[in-house]
């Protein structure tokens, strides 16, 4: 596909891995539309790290999900749609359940109901790889049963299925995008590798949640060619697709391995807040990546270190941004 002039529409435009998608489709071409999240400063949330001669040529549009008429006013002459806005902390959905339901269940049926209703040439709808649960065989491939282990797994499950089902009763030509745990530059304190490495560079101690947790970690410019080649591929049209690197690691070694690139040493504490309930915690992901290589010809490229290595200097330079001492949920 030849991105050049083709409109696109971004929601969850502002967040991390938005904002990286919105930087790479303007490199090929296209005249992108990044819907945020309305607030009264006009924040625009990540996408104030994407270079300025590049977001010149962005049209920010502010909005909710929730709104259906904002959404149809931003998708209003977009061909192609990629919805990632979503509430994606886990912890803040154990203890606002209802808001998350609302943005990601509501919000989903918004984007596909003006998708269908304005005639989108296609939508490409992020997942995540907590439907999953805990998991019952590995690698993890697309048929693995799917387990609501916290509200925002369960909320993500649902809207999950009702993308399946626009697909199934009205025909919308909508690719399910299922992200692992994507990591690099521009992400917030609430995932586990900034944590780490914030901690990492101004404490002497690493405050954590479990450490025996294994996860499949991908570097941001990997997850998003996974949506570029989705959008670009038919054969996804209906379906599921795993964006994942193939390999795991325990949340304890990872902290090792970024201290090690570090050159520190620290201690590490086990906080009871940062635990999850019990039968909530994720014991184990680690993706099956081979039908994206199949279908679309994906394949991650940047090693686990090498992509520390560039989020930790990322980091490094802007350190204002994170609040060591304080556990973001």
């Amino acid at each position: 596909m030849d991105w050049t002039q083709r409109s696109v529409l971004v929601t969850g435009a502002g967040g991390f891995i938005g904002s990286h998608l919105v930087e790479a489709l303007v490199c090929q071409g296209a005249k992108v539309t990044a819907f945020l999240h309305y607030n009264s400063r006009n924040d625009l949330g990540m996408l104030r790290y994407v270079d300025r001669a590049l977001l010149q040529h962005v049209r920010v549009y502010f909005g909710d999900l929730r709104d259906i008429e904002a959404v149809r006013r931003a998708m209003t002459g977009t061909q192609i749609v990629f919805h990632l806005g979503a509430l994606i902390g886990i912890p803040y959905s154990y203890v606002h359940p209802q808001d998350v339901v609302q943005t990601n269940v509501i919000g989903t049926l918004n984007v596909l109901l003006a998708a269908r209703d304005l005639g989108v040439e296609r939508v490409v709808h992020t997942s995540t790889s907590e439907v999953y649960g805990t998991a019952q065989y590995v690698p993890i491939d697309e048929n693995h049963p799917l387990q609501g282990q916290s509200p925002y797994a369960a909320s993500k499950i649902g809207a999950d299925k009702l993308v399946e089902s626009f697909y199934l009763s009205f025909g919308l030509p909508i690719s399910t995008v299922r992200p692992f745990n994507t990591y690099g530059p521009r992400q917030s304190a609430r995932a586990v590798i900034p944590t780490i490495i914030v901690q990492a560079l101004t404490s002497d101690r690493l405050r954590l949640g479990a450490l025996h947790p294994t996860r499949d970690f991908n570097y941001v410019t990997d997850t998003v060619k996974g949506f570029i080649a989705a959008a670009m591929s038919e054969a996804t049209i209906g379906e599921v697709v795993n964006i994942g690197s193939g390999q795991e690691i325990s949340i304890g070694d990872l902290a090792r391995k970024i201290c090690k690139l570090l050159g520190r040493e620290f201690v590490v504490e086990i906080e009871d807040d940062r635990l999850r309930p019990p039968a909530s915690e994720v014991e184990r992901l680690l993706a099956d990546n081979s039908k994206a290589q199949r279908i679309m010809n994906w394949a991650p490229e940047v090693p686990l270190e090498k992509g520390l290595e560039w989020t930790i200097e990322w980091i490094k330079r802007h350190l204002a941004l994170y609040h060591a001492e304080r556990y973001v949920i």
